[in-house]
């Protein structure tokens, strides 16, 4: 239907986004004081640059929502039964970016290299966010054997045992929404974590909730 269509189109214009942000937020409704939504980026259009914008948003917001919950669950002491590495080295312990200072690189390289290569996989795969594709859609892996070292035993890595296949375009539409809402709180709550363990004082309401950090949690080593 034309209706379902409009709902989950690709916001490719300004006239588009002003129409999401309505619905992602009535109140706030459309902000843009960078004026962003009228931009074309290296030499592109501005489509193709509204496509760039949305998909790094999707993708920032899909990466926060996993950090927060993550760091509520590494500072609750929430482990798998068995060693976080091999080789007899402890479970670290302590606050999230303790825990990560106490891998040893070769661990932390593992990390850092999938994630790259997840990365390289969705900007070469399918049809790119700049050019048509959907922002936010991650390639199927069952299509796009040829790109994949080795056998995956799951096609999608967003929907890998099928629960989503039947949804409606409606309900997509209405999922993306809550995405989005979801992901910009995230954002923002994962930074309020790592301010508040490096500035005291910086987030009052978590005052004494978070431990101080002396490290630098923008460093990866």
């Amino acid at each position: 239907a034309p209706a379902a269509r409009s709902a989950t189109q690709l916001h490719e214009s300004k006239a588009d986004l002003e129409a999401l942000a309505k619905e992602l937020n009535p109140v706030v409704g459309f902000y843009d004081p960078l004026n962003l939504a009228e931009a074309e980026f290296w030499g592109t259009s501005n489509e193709a640059t509204i496509g760039f914008l949305r998909h790094a948003e999707i993708k920032h917001g899909r990466v926060a929502m996993a950090a927060f919950v993550g760091y509520i669950v590494q500072s609750n002491g929430i482990t798998f039964p068995w060693p976080a590495v091999g080789g007899g080295v402890a479970t670290p312990t302590g606050s999230p970016p303790e825990q990560w200072d106490a891998l040893p690189d070769a661990a932390k390289w593992q990390i850092i290299l999938f994630i790259g290569f997840l990365e390289w996989f969705s900007e070469a795969a399918g049809t790119h966010y700049m050019r048509g594709g959907k922002p936010g859609q991650f390639p199927r892996f069952d299509e796009n054997k040829e790109l994949v070292p080795h056998p995956v035993p799951i096609g999608s890595l967003y929907d890998p045992f099928g629960f989503h296949k039947n949804k409606s375009e409606e309900a997509k539409a209405a999922g993306l929404v809550k995405e989005l809402n979801n992901g910009r709180l995230a954002q923002i709550g994962i930074i309020g974590f790592l301010a508040a363990q490096k500035v005291e004082g910086s987030v009052p309401l978590l005052k004494g909730i978070v431990s101080h950090y002396d490290g630098e949690p923008m460093a990866p080593f």
